[in-house]
Protein backbone atom coordinates (compact mmCIF):
# COMPACT_ATOMS: atom_id res chain seq x y z
CA UNK A 1 0.00 0.00 0.00
CA UNK A 2 0.99 3.58 -0.82
CA UNK A 3 1.27 6.49 0.78
CA UNK A 4 -2.03 7.80 -0.81
CA UNK A 5 -3.83 4.26 -0.22
CA UNK A 6 -3.22 2.84 -4.00
CA UNK A 7 -2.61 -1.24 -3.53
CA UNK A 8 0.84 -1.73 -4.70
CA UNK A 9 1.45 -5.15 -7.26
CA UNK A 10 4.19 -7.42 -5.92
CA UNK A 11 6.19 -7.93 -8.79
CA UNK A 12 9.53 -10.17 -8.51
CA UNK A 13 10.01 -11.51 -12.09
CA UNK A 14 9.37 -9.86 -15.59
CA UNK A 15 8.63 -11.88 -18.78
CA UNK A 16 9.86 -9.67 -21.91
CA UNK A 17 7.92 -10.54 -24.63
CA UNK A 18 10.49 -9.27 -27.33
CA UNK A 19 13.61 -9.60 -28.85
CA UNK A 20 16.60 -7.71 -30.01
CA UNK A 21 18.33 -4.67 -28.67
CA UNK A 22 14.63 -3.40 -27.17
CA UNK A 23 14.54 -7.26 -24.98
CA UNK A 24 17.91 -6.26 -23.78
CA UNK A 25 17.06 -2.28 -22.86
CA UNK A 26 13.88 -3.88 -20.68
CA UNK A 27 16.04 -6.48 -18.81
CA UNK A 28 18.94 -4.02 -17.69
CA UNK A 29 15.81 -1.77 -16.63
CA UNK A 30 14.41 -4.68 -14.97
CA UNK A 31 17.39 -5.74 -13.16
CA UNK A 32 18.11 -1.74 -12.27
CA UNK A 33 14.97 -1.93 -10.86
CA UNK A 34 16.10 -4.93 -8.82
CA UNK A 35 13.60 -7.18 -10.35
CA UNK A 36 14.42 -10.28 -12.27
CA UNK A 37 13.92 -10.71 -16.18
CA UNK A 38 13.12 -13.90 -18.26
CA UNK A 39 13.56 -13.94 -21.74
CA UNK A 40 12.31 -15.69 -24.24
CA UNK A 41 13.68 -16.63 -28.23
CA UNK A 42 12.77 -18.26 -31.17
CA UNK A 43 15.62 -20.75 -32.89
CA UNK A 44 17.66 -18.46 -34.74
CA UNK A 45 17.93 -15.90 -31.67
CA UNK A 46 18.96 -18.50 -28.92
CA UNK A 47 22.58 -17.55 -28.87
CA UNK A 48 21.23 -13.62 -28.93
CA UNK A 49 22.74 -10.94 -26.40
CA UNK A 50 19.21 -10.61 -24.74
CA UNK A 51 19.17 -14.43 -24.10
CA UNK A 52 22.04 -14.51 -22.05
CA UNK A 53 21.49 -10.94 -19.79
CA UNK A 54 18.20 -12.21 -18.85
CA UNK A 55 17.85 -14.44 -15.31
CA UNK A 56 15.97 -17.45 -17.63
CA UNK A 57 15.13 -17.91 -20.74
CA UNK A 58 12.49 -19.58 -22.63
CA UNK A 59 12.04 -21.48 -25.98
CA UNK A 60 9.24 -20.70 -27.97
CA UNK A 61 9.96 -23.01 -31.50
CA UNK A 62 10.33 -22.13 -35.00
CA UNK A 63 12.12 -18.50 -36.30
CA UNK A 64 9.16 -17.52 -37.82
CA UNK A 65 7.27 -14.79 -35.87
CA UNK A 66 3.63 -16.04 -36.07
CA UNK A 67 5.21 -18.87 -34.41
CA UNK A 68 7.17 -17.59 -31.56
CA UNK A 69 6.84 -14.39 -30.96
CA UNK A 70 3.45 -13.53 -32.43
CA UNK A 71 2.02 -16.72 -30.55
CA UNK A 72 0.17 -15.44 -27.33
CA UNK A 73 -0.79 -18.76 -25.76
CA UNK A 74 3.30 -19.73 -25.93
CA UNK A 75 3.90 -16.25 -24.24
CA UNK A 76 1.52 -16.78 -21.50
CA UNK A 77 2.69 -20.44 -20.87
CA UNK A 78 6.02 -19.31 -20.90
CA UNK A 79 5.18 -16.60 -18.17
CA UNK A 80 3.60 -18.39 -16.16
CA UNK A 81 5.74 -21.63 -16.17
CA UNK A 82 8.75 -19.36 -15.48
CA UNK A 83 6.85 -17.78 -12.14
CA UNK A 84 6.71 -14.20 -13.72
CA UNK A 85 3.89 -11.73 -12.41
CA UNK A 86 4.17 -9.13 -15.36
CA UNK A 87 4.78 -9.39 -18.91
CA UNK A 88 6.45 -6.29 -20.74
CA UNK A 89 5.94 -6.42 -24.88
CA UNK A 90 8.39 -3.77 -25.24
CA UNK A 91 7.70 -2.46 -29.39
CA UNK A 92 6.27 -3.78 -32.28
CA UNK A 93 4.80 -7.34 -32.34
CA UNK A 94 2.08 -8.02 -29.36
CA UNK A 95 2.61 -4.37 -28.04
CA UNK A 96 0.19 -2.40 -29.40
CA UNK A 97 -2.73 -5.57 -29.49
CA UNK A 98 -5.89 -5.20 -27.33
CA UNK A 99 -6.46 -9.11 -27.35
CA UNK A 100 -2.28 -9.56 -25.78
CA UNK A 101 -3.14 -6.92 -23.15
CA UNK A 102 -6.43 -8.80 -22.36
CA UNK A 103 -4.86 -12.65 -22.25
CA UNK A 104 -1.95 -11.54 -19.90
CA UNK A 105 -4.78 -9.90 -17.52
CA UNK A 106 -7.21 -13.40 -17.87
CA UNK A 107 -3.79 -14.78 -16.81
CA UNK A 108 -3.75 -12.99 -13.66
CA UNK A 109 -0.44 -11.21 -14.69
CA UNK A 110 0.11 -7.65 -14.67
CA UNK A 111 0.64 -6.14 -18.77
CA UNK A 112 3.05 -3.26 -18.37
CA UNK A 113 1.50 -0.81 -21.09
CA UNK A 114 -1.97 1.07 -21.04
CA UNK A 115 -5.40 -0.84 -20.52
CA UNK A 116 -6.59 -2.99 -23.48
CA UNK A 117 -9.48 -0.63 -23.99
CA UNK A 118 -7.07 2.65 -24.38
CA UNK A 119 -4.91 0.67 -27.18
CA UNK A 120 -8.34 -0.45 -28.56
CA UNK A 121 -9.43 3.00 -28.92
CA UNK A 122 -6.37 4.61 -30.40
CA UNK A 123 -5.61 1.64 -32.35
CA UNK A 124 -8.16 2.14 -34.46
CA UNK A 125 -7.15 5.42 -36.81
CA UNK A 126 -11.07 6.73 -36.92
CA UNK A 127 -12.17 6.13 -33.63
CA UNK A 128 -8.88 8.15 -32.12
CA UNK A 129 -9.61 11.22 -34.11
CA UNK A 130 -13.38 10.75 -32.96
CA UNK A 131 -11.80 11.02 -29.01
CA UNK A 132 -9.65 13.81 -29.68
CA UNK A 133 -12.15 15.29 -31.62
CA UNK A 134 -14.53 15.37 -28.68
CA UNK A 135 -11.39 16.15 -26.16
CA UNK A 136 -10.77 19.27 -28.25
CA UNK A 137 -7.23 18.60 -29.34
CA UNK A 138 -6.39 19.41 -33.08
CA UNK A 139 -6.84 17.18 -35.93
CA UNK A 140 -5.88 16.80 -39.36
CA UNK A 141 -8.77 17.82 -41.43
CA UNK A 142 -10.88 14.71 -42.87
CA UNK A 143 -13.25 11.64 -41.93
CA UNK A 144 -13.85 10.17 -38.69
CA UNK A 145 -15.41 7.26 -39.76
CA UNK A 146 -14.45 4.35 -42.36
CA UNK A 147 -15.68 5.03 -46.42
CA UNK A 148 -17.83 2.44 -47.45
CA UNK A 149 -16.58 3.15 -51.23
CA UNK A 150 -14.42 4.99 -53.54
CA UNK A 151 -17.93 7.20 -54.11
CA UNK A 152 -18.33 8.05 -50.85
CA UNK A 153 -14.70 8.67 -50.83
CA UNK A 154 -14.42 10.88 -53.83
CA UNK A 155 -17.49 13.05 -51.88
CA UNK A 156 -15.01 13.40 -48.90
CA UNK A 157 -12.16 14.40 -50.93
CA UNK A 158 -14.35 17.14 -52.68
CA UNK A 159 -15.34 18.02 -49.25
CA UNK A 160 -11.35 18.97 -48.23
CA UNK A 161 -9.82 19.38 -51.47
CA UNK A 162 -6.74 17.38 -53.31
CA UNK A 163 -4.10 16.28 -52.22
CA UNK A 164 -5.63 13.65 -49.46
CA UNK A 165 -4.42 10.49 -48.25
CA UNK A 166 -6.29 7.04 -48.71
CA UNK A 167 -4.90 5.60 -44.98
CA UNK A 168 -5.78 2.17 -43.61
CA UNK A 169 -7.98 2.75 -40.06
CA UNK A 170 -5.92 -0.22 -38.41
CA UNK A 171 -2.81 1.16 -40.11
CA UNK A 172 0.45 1.96 -39.11
CA UNK A 173 4.20 2.15 -40.43
CA UNK A 174 2.86 3.51 -44.05
CA UNK A 175 1.09 0.35 -44.59
CA UNK A 176 -2.59 0.73 -46.32
CA UNK A 177 -1.63 4.41 -47.26
CA UNK A 178 -2.14 6.23 -50.56
CA UNK A 179 -1.60 9.91 -51.95
CA UNK A 180 -3.76 11.02 -54.06
CA UNK A 181 -3.34 14.11 -55.83
CA UNK A 182 -6.04 14.40 -58.11
CA UNK A 183 -9.79 13.01 -58.58
CA UNK A 184 -8.56 10.26 -61.41
CA UNK A 185 -6.43 8.31 -59.04
CA UNK A 186 -8.49 7.93 -56.45
CA UNK A 187 -10.75 5.31 -56.67
CA UNK A 188 -7.35 3.08 -58.34
CA UNK A 189 -5.74 4.22 -54.71
CA UNK A 190 -9.09 3.23 -52.50
CA UNK A 191 -8.77 -0.33 -53.82
CA UNK A 192 -5.56 -0.58 -53.58
CA UNK A 193 -5.01 1.15 -49.45
CA UNK A 194 -8.14 -1.54 -48.75
CA UNK A 195 -6.37 -4.10 -50.35
CA UNK A 196 -2.99 -4.02 -48.14
CA UNK A 197 -4.92 -2.95 -45.24
CA UNK A 198 -6.59 -6.15 -45.56
CA UNK A 199 -3.18 -8.15 -45.77
CA UNK A 200 -1.74 -6.13 -43.51
CA UNK A 201 -3.88 -5.62 -40.13
CA UNK A 202 -7.18 -8.08 -40.97
CA UNK A 203 -9.19 -5.18 -41.73
CA UNK A 204 -9.97 -3.35 -44.77
CA UNK A 205 -11.38 -0.21 -43.70
CA UNK A 206 -9.72 3.21 -44.86
CA UNK A 207 -10.43 6.57 -44.29
CA UNK A 208 -9.48 10.43 -45.95
CA UNK A 209 -6.83 12.39 -44.44
CA UNK A 210 -6.52 16.06 -46.05
CA UNK A 211 -2.51 15.42 -47.12
CA UNK A 212 -0.36 18.54 -45.68
CA UNK A 213 2.84 20.07 -47.67
CA UNK A 214 6.02 19.30 -45.78
CA UNK A 215 4.81 19.05 -42.40
CA UNK A 216 7.26 18.32 -39.44
CA UNK A 217 6.29 15.16 -37.25
CA UNK A 218 6.73 15.82 -33.95
CA UNK A 219 5.86 13.46 -31.33
CA UNK A 220 5.53 14.24 -27.40
CA UNK A 221 6.41 11.71 -24.76
CA UNK A 222 3.74 10.78 -22.25
CA UNK A 223 4.19 8.74 -18.86
CA UNK A 224 0.90 8.45 -16.72
CA UNK A 225 0.23 6.69 -13.59
CA UNK A 226 -2.65 5.30 -11.26
CA UNK A 227 -2.71 8.04 -9.13
CA UNK A 228 -4.12 10.51 -11.90
CA UNK A 229 -0.39 12.28 -12.88
CA UNK A 230 -0.11 12.72 -16.39
CA UNK A 231 3.82 14.19 -17.41
CA UNK A 232 4.60 15.13 -21.15
CA UNK A 233 8.62 14.61 -21.28
CA UNK A 234 9.16 17.31 -24.17
CA UNK A 235 8.97 16.62 -27.69
CA UNK A 236 10.69 14.65 -30.61
CA UNK A 237 11.60 15.42 -33.90
CA UNK A 238 11.40 12.40 -35.46
CA UNK A 239 10.69 14.20 -39.67
CA UNK A 240 13.66 11.95 -41.14
CA UNK A 241 11.87 9.06 -42.91
CA UNK A 242 11.76 6.61 -45.68
CA UNK A 243 8.08 4.95 -46.97
CA UNK A 244 6.77 6.17 -43.32
CA UNK A 245 9.60 4.63 -41.59
CA UNK A 246 11.81 6.87 -39.54
CA UNK A 247 15.82 6.50 -39.59
CA UNK A 248 16.88 10.04 -37.21
CA UNK A 249 15.10 11.26 -34.60
CA UNK A 250 16.13 13.84 -31.90
CA UNK A 251 15.26 16.63 -29.28
CA UNK A 252 14.61 18.76 -28.76
CA UNK A 253 13.01 19.98 -32.32
CA UNK A 254 14.94 23.30 -33.63
CA UNK A 255 11.04 24.09 -34.62
CA UNK A 256 9.61 23.86 -31.47
CA UNK A 257 9.61 26.91 -29.05
CA UNK A 258 8.88 27.01 -25.65
CA UNK A 259 5.53 28.31 -25.91
CA UNK A 260 4.65 26.23 -28.56
CA UNK A 261 6.11 22.54 -26.70
CA UNK A 262 3.60 23.78 -24.09
CA UNK A 263 0.94 23.82 -26.16
CA UNK A 264 1.82 20.70 -27.80
CA UNK A 265 2.75 18.93 -24.29
CA UNK A 266 -0.71 20.12 -23.12
CA UNK A 267 -2.57 18.87 -26.15
CA UNK A 268 -0.71 15.63 -25.59
CA UNK A 269 -1.46 15.12 -21.48
CA UNK A 270 -5.30 15.99 -22.53
CA UNK A 271 -5.66 13.25 -25.13
CA UNK A 272 -3.73 10.88 -22.49
CA UNK A 273 -6.22 11.54 -20.13
CA UNK A 274 -9.17 10.82 -22.45
CA UNK A 275 -8.56 7.42 -22.87
CA UNK A 276 -7.49 7.05 -19.86
CA UNK A 277 -4.03 6.19 -20.36
CA UNK A 278 -1.75 4.24 -18.56
CA UNK A 279 2.65 3.90 -18.48
CA UNK A 280 4.56 4.88 -21.14
CA UNK A 281 2.99 6.49 -24.72
CA UNK A 282 3.66 8.89 -27.55
CA UNK A 283 1.18 11.55 -29.11
CA UNK A 284 2.11 12.23 -32.41
CA UNK A 285 1.24 15.45 -34.13
CA UNK A 286 2.33 16.85 -37.51
CA UNK A 287 3.73 20.75 -37.23
CA UNK A 288 2.75 22.73 -39.94
CA UNK A 289 5.52 25.54 -41.32
CA UNK A 290 2.68 28.09 -40.05
CA UNK A 291 3.13 26.54 -36.59
CA UNK A 292 -0.14 25.04 -36.32
CA UNK A 293 0.22 21.55 -35.31
CA UNK A 294 -2.93 18.29 -36.02
CA UNK A 295 -3.05 15.35 -33.95
CA UNK A 296 -2.29 12.14 -36.25
CA UNK A 297 -2.37 9.11 -33.96
CA UNK A 298 -0.90 7.76 -30.80
CA UNK A 299 1.47 5.22 -30.10
CA UNK A 300 0.15 2.90 -26.97
CA UNK A 301 3.74 1.41 -26.11
CA UNK A 302 7.37 2.32 -26.00
CA UNK A 303 8.83 3.83 -28.70
CA UNK A 304 11.89 3.24 -30.59
CA UNK A 305 13.45 6.36 -30.30
CA UNK A 306 12.82 6.93 -26.35
CA UNK A 307 16.30 7.49 -25.40
CA UNK A 308 16.76 10.83 -26.69
CA UNK A 309 14.19 11.72 -24.35
CA UNK A 310 15.99 9.75 -21.73
CA UNK A 311 18.83 11.81 -22.36
CA UNK A 312 17.51 15.40 -22.43
CA UNK A 313 15.15 15.20 -19.53
CA UNK A 314 17.39 12.46 -17.42
CA UNK A 315 14.52 10.19 -16.90
CA UNK A 316 14.57 6.36 -17.50
CA UNK A 317 11.04 5.35 -18.93
CA UNK A 318 11.06 1.75 -18.43
CA UNK A 319 12.37 1.87 -15.21
CA UNK A 320 9.33 4.52 -14.62
CA UNK A 321 7.15 1.80 -16.64
CA UNK A 322 8.01 -0.58 -14.55
CA UNK A 323 7.14 1.44 -11.83
CA UNK A 324 3.67 2.21 -12.73
CA UNK A 325 3.04 -1.42 -13.17
CA UNK A 326 3.26 -2.01 -9.45
CA UNK A 327 1.14 0.60 -8.17
CA UNK A 328 3.67 3.34 -7.88
CA UNK A 329 3.60 7.04 -8.07
CA UNK A 330 6.07 8.50 -11.22
CA UNK A 331 9.19 9.94 -10.10
CA UNK A 332 9.11 13.01 -12.39
CA UNK A 333 6.62 15.84 -12.08
CA UNK A 334 4.81 18.06 -14.32
CA UNK A 335 6.49 21.75 -14.80
CA UNK A 336 9.35 20.59 -13.10
CA UNK A 337 11.48 19.16 -16.39
CA UNK A 338 13.59 21.04 -19.10
CA UNK A 339 15.33 20.17 -21.61
CA UNK A 340 18.56 19.92 -21.47
CA UNK A 341 21.43 19.49 -24.12
CA UNK A 342 20.37 18.31 -27.45
CA UNK A 343 20.33 14.08 -28.33
CA UNK A 344 20.00 12.24 -31.39
CA UNK A 345 19.61 8.62 -32.63
CA UNK A 346 20.26 7.24 -35.67
CA UNK A 347 18.87 3.64 -36.07
CA UNK A 348 21.72 0.84 -37.12
CA UNK A 349 19.77 -1.26 -39.95
CA UNK A 350 21.04 -4.47 -41.71
CA UNK A 351 19.92 -2.76 -45.49
CA UNK A 352 21.81 -1.39 -48.04
CA UNK A 353 20.89 2.00 -48.19
CA UNK A 354 22.79 2.54 -51.81
CA UNK A 355 20.52 -0.20 -53.07
CA UNK A 356 17.12 1.14 -52.07
CA UNK A 357 17.29 -0.37 -48.70
CA UNK A 358 17.40 -3.67 -49.34
CA UNK A 359 17.39 -5.53 -46.48
CA UNK A 360 20.66 -7.98 -45.95
CA UNK A 361 21.22 -11.30 -44.19
CA UNK A 362 24.30 -13.05 -42.79
CA UNK A 363 26.66 -13.11 -39.93
CA UNK A 364 27.97 -10.14 -38.61
CA UNK A 365 31.48 -10.96 -38.52
CA UNK A 366 33.42 -8.24 -36.58
CA UNK A 367 31.80 -5.34 -33.90
CA UNK A 368 33.68 -2.39 -32.72
CA UNK A 369 31.52 -0.65 -31.02
CA UNK A 370 31.66 3.41 -30.69
CA UNK A 371 32.44 4.64 -26.98
CA UNK A 372 33.65 7.71 -25.61
CA UNK A 373 31.53 11.05 -23.34
CA UNK A 374 28.14 10.93 -24.78
CA UNK A 375 27.52 7.89 -26.71
CA UNK A 376 24.63 5.40 -26.01
CA UNK A 377 24.94 2.07 -27.72
CA UNK A 378 21.53 0.20 -27.87
CA UNK A 379 22.61 -2.74 -29.60
CA UNK A 380 21.24 -6.09 -29.92
CA UNK A 381 23.79 -8.03 -31.96
CA UNK A 382 27.28 -9.07 -31.27
CA UNK A 383 29.99 -10.59 -33.15
CA UNK A 384 28.54 -14.17 -34.64
CA UNK A 385 25.31 -13.34 -34.59
CA UNK A 386 23.44 -13.95 -37.56
CA UNK A 387 20.73 -11.54 -38.91
CA UNK A 388 18.43 -13.21 -40.51
CA UNK A 389 14.92 -12.11 -42.97
CA UNK A 390 12.84 -13.30 -40.41
CA UNK A 391 12.54 -9.88 -38.15
CA UNK A 392 12.67 -6.31 -38.62
CA UNK A 393 16.50 -4.72 -39.99
CA UNK A 394 16.92 -3.21 -37.04
CA UNK A 395 20.03 -4.34 -35.03
CA UNK A 396 21.10 -1.27 -32.75
CA UNK A 397 20.56 2.29 -32.26
CA UNK A 398 23.40 4.86 -32.12
CA UNK A 399 22.54 7.79 -29.70
CA UNK A 400 24.38 10.61 -28.46
CA UNK A 401 23.98 13.68 -26.37
CA UNK A 402 25.91 16.99 -26.44
CA UNK A 403 25.55 20.78 -24.82
CA UNK A 404 23.93 21.70 -27.78
CA UNK A 405 23.17 20.84 -31.38
CA UNK A 406 26.39 21.37 -32.99
CA UNK A 407 28.48 19.43 -30.14
CA UNK A 408 25.66 16.40 -30.66
CA UNK A 409 26.34 16.32 -34.29
CA UNK A 410 30.08 16.05 -33.88
CA UNK A 411 29.92 13.65 -31.60
CA UNK A 412 27.41 11.29 -33.80
CA UNK A 413 30.19 11.86 -36.87
CA UNK A 414 32.48 10.83 -34.89
CA UNK A 415 30.88 7.79 -33.53
CA UNK A 416 29.46 6.68 -37.06
CA UNK A 417 33.29 6.80 -37.83
CA UNK A 418 34.53 4.34 -35.24
CA UNK A 419 31.32 1.87 -35.66
CA UNK A 420 32.40 -0.87 -37.90
CA UNK A 421 30.55 -4.14 -38.35
CA UNK A 422 31.71 -6.67 -40.97
CA UNK A 423 29.64 -9.22 -42.41
CA UNK A 424 26.53 -7.47 -43.65
CA UNK A 425 25.53 -4.26 -45.36
CA UNK A 426 23.97 -1.78 -42.95
CA UNK A 427 22.49 2.13 -42.77
CA UNK A 428 26.03 3.60 -41.41
CA UNK A 429 27.07 5.31 -44.39
CA UNK A 430 23.52 6.57 -45.17
CA UNK A 431 23.31 7.87 -41.68
CA UNK A 432 27.11 9.89 -42.05
CA UNK A 433 25.85 11.30 -44.86
CA UNK A 434 22.89 12.71 -43.42
CA UNK A 435 25.29 14.20 -40.81
CA UNK A 436 26.87 16.03 -43.05
CA UNK A 437 24.42 17.17 -45.05
CA UNK A 438 24.17 20.46 -45.41
CA UNK A 439 20.07 21.06 -44.76
CA UNK A 440 19.94 18.49 -42.00
CA UNK A 441 22.53 20.86 -40.42
CA UNK A 442 20.51 23.84 -40.52
CA UNK A 443 17.60 21.48 -39.42
CA UNK A 444 15.67 22.55 -42.49
CA UNK A 445 13.88 19.21 -42.84
CA UNK A 446 10.59 17.71 -43.43
CA UNK A 447 8.72 14.59 -43.55
CA UNK A 448 9.96 14.81 -47.12
CA UNK A 449 13.66 15.23 -46.68
CA UNK A 450 15.09 12.12 -48.00
CA UNK A 451 12.80 12.56 -51.36
CA UNK A 452 14.53 15.90 -52.00
CA UNK A 453 17.75 14.91 -50.45
CA UNK A 454 17.89 10.99 -51.90
CA UNK A 455 19.65 12.14 -54.76
CA UNK A 456 22.57 13.82 -53.35
CA UNK A 457 22.66 11.46 -50.26
CA UNK A 458 21.86 7.69 -51.99
CA UNK A 459 24.56 7.96 -55.00
CA UNK A 460 27.80 6.77 -55.44
CA UNK A 461 29.85 4.49 -53.01
CA UNK A 462 30.15 4.93 -48.87
CA UNK A 463 32.44 7.33 -47.76
CA UNK A 464 36.48 5.98 -47.95
CA UNK A 465 36.46 7.11 -43.94
CA UNK A 466 34.44 3.87 -43.74
CA UNK A 467 35.76 2.08 -46.48
CA UNK A 468 39.48 1.94 -45.79
CA UNK A 469 38.99 0.78 -42.03
CA UNK A 470 36.34 -2.40 -42.48
CA UNK A 471 39.17 -3.34 -45.50
CA UNK A 472 41.88 -3.48 -43.05
CA UNK A 473 39.25 -5.28 -40.42
CA UNK A 474 38.17 -7.91 -43.52
CA UNK A 475 41.60 -8.97 -44.19
CA UNK A 476 42.66 -9.42 -40.89
CA UNK A 477 39.25 -12.03 -40.54
CA UNK A 478 40.64 -13.43 -43.99
CA UNK A 479 44.27 -13.73 -42.69
CA UNK A 480 43.05 -15.15 -39.47
CA UNK A 481 40.43 -17.84 -41.06
CA UNK A 482 43.59 -18.61 -43.43
CA UNK A 483 45.68 -19.12 -40.33
CA UNK A 484 43.46 -22.38 -38.96
CA UNK A 485 43.18 -24.03 -41.71
CA UNK A 486 45.48 -26.81 -43.31
CA UNK A 487 48.19 -25.16 -45.56
CA UNK A 488 48.11 -26.63 -48.83
CA UNK A 489 50.95 -28.87 -50.19
CA UNK A 490 54.02 -26.76 -51.79
CA UNK A 491 55.20 -28.01 -55.43
CA UNK A 492 59.05 -27.18 -54.61
CA UNK A 493 61.19 -28.27 -51.72
CA UNK A 494 61.39 -24.82 -50.71
CA UNK A 495 57.63 -23.54 -48.98
CA UNK A 496 56.32 -20.68 -50.01
CA UNK A 497 55.72 -18.10 -47.82
CA UNK A 498 52.19 -16.01 -47.98
CA UNK A 499 51.94 -12.24 -47.89
CA UNK A 500 50.12 -11.04 -45.18
CA UNK A 501 46.62 -9.77 -46.35
CA UNK A 502 46.85 -7.13 -43.32
CA UNK A 503 50.03 -5.84 -44.48
CA UNK A 504 48.97 -5.76 -48.09
CA UNK A 505 45.81 -3.95 -46.53
CA UNK A 506 47.90 -1.37 -44.15
CA UNK A 507 49.63 -0.83 -47.14
CA UNK A 508 47.21 0.42 -49.24
CA UNK A 509 45.61 2.39 -46.58
CA UNK A 510 49.09 4.45 -46.67
CA UNK A 511 49.31 4.94 -50.25
CA UNK A 512 45.86 6.46 -50.32
CA UNK A 513 46.21 8.98 -47.81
Amino acid sequence: MTDDGQQMTAIKRVLVANRGEIALRIIRACHEEGLEAVAVYSEVDRLSPHVRAADLAVPLGPPAAAQSYLDIPKLIAAAQGAGCQAVHPGYGFLSERAPFAEAVAAASLEFIGPPAAAIRAMGDKTEARRRMQQAGVPIVPGSTRPLADHVQARAEAARLGFPVLVKAAAGGGGKGMRLVREESELASAFEAATSEALKAFGAGEVYLEKYLERPRHIEIQILADSFGRVVALGERECSIQRRHQKLVEEAPSVAVTPPLRRRMSEAATTAATAVGYLGAGTIEFLLAPSGEFSFLEMNTRLQVEHPVTELVYGVDIVREQLRVAMGQPLRVHAGTLQPRGHAIECRITAEDPFNDFLPATGVVRYLRVPGGPGVRWDGGIEAGNEVTLYYDPLIAKLIVWGETRSVALERMRRALRELAIVGIPSSQAFHLRVMDDPEFQRGDIDVTYLERAGARLLVGEPPPALTRPLAVVAALLAEEQRAAEPPPPSPSDRPAVPQSAWLLAARREASAQ
